[in-house]
């Protein structure tokens, strides 16, 4: 697929490990195909992509949602929907707010949310994947977040904040999941 060619150039040599982490959250998204369908590519372009903002090449405001999406629309031309939901991903706008400055009101105006459905399938995929690509629940990947940014630094600040949300994103879908698989 186009989008791991893409996620690739940018991140595999540069930031090995976001480039782990991304192909653990695209493998996620490809688990979410029973209950996506049609929209399970449309997901894993996004999965793949979603940290694209980190590649040292594409950092202008520092908010990598906002610098990955700006360089998918402007420069590499990626479908609308893919480049919304990673501008949003992982509750975007609760980040670009403790940010300050405009990053929420420039995130909100030029990249509307997308589908609330897609929006919570990729919190899911990213929230519960761990920095090494592996599998992880909601609690153990914040915690993760927050010992490695710090309690009290803008990312663990958002992330706390960002809790509940995650955690109900995760619990919609597992539920569709599991509604999903048929019982044995």
């Amino acid at each position: 697929m186009w989008a791991y060619e893409l996620a690739e150039s940018l991140l595999a040599e540069s930031l090995p490990r976001r480039w782990a982490h991304s192909l653990g959250v695209a493998g996620r998204a490809r688990s979410l195909q029973p209950i996506l369908g049609a929209e399970a590519e449309l997901l894993e372009a996004a999965a793949v992509l979603h940290d694209v903002g980190y590649a040292p090449g594409l950092v202008d405001t520092g908010f990598h949602p906002l610098d990955g999406a700006r360089f998918l629309r402007d420069v590499a031309a990626v479908d609308e929907r893919v480049v919304r939901l990673v501008a949003n991903h992982s509750c975007a706008l609760l980040e670009a707010e403790e940010r300050g400055g405009n990053l929420r009101r420039e995130l909100a105006e030029e990249f509307p949310l997308e589908d609330p459905g897609l929006v919570d399938a990729l919190i899911y995929c990213d929230m519960t994947t761990t920095p090494q690509g592996d599998p992880t629940t909601t609690p153990d990947r914040i915690a993760e977040i927050v010992s490695r940014y710090g309690a009290d630094s803008v990312v663990g600040r958002f992330i706390r904040r960002a809790e509940p949300e995650i955690h109900g994103a995760a619990e919609r879908i597992a539920e569709r999941l599991e509604s999903a698989t048929p019982a044995i």
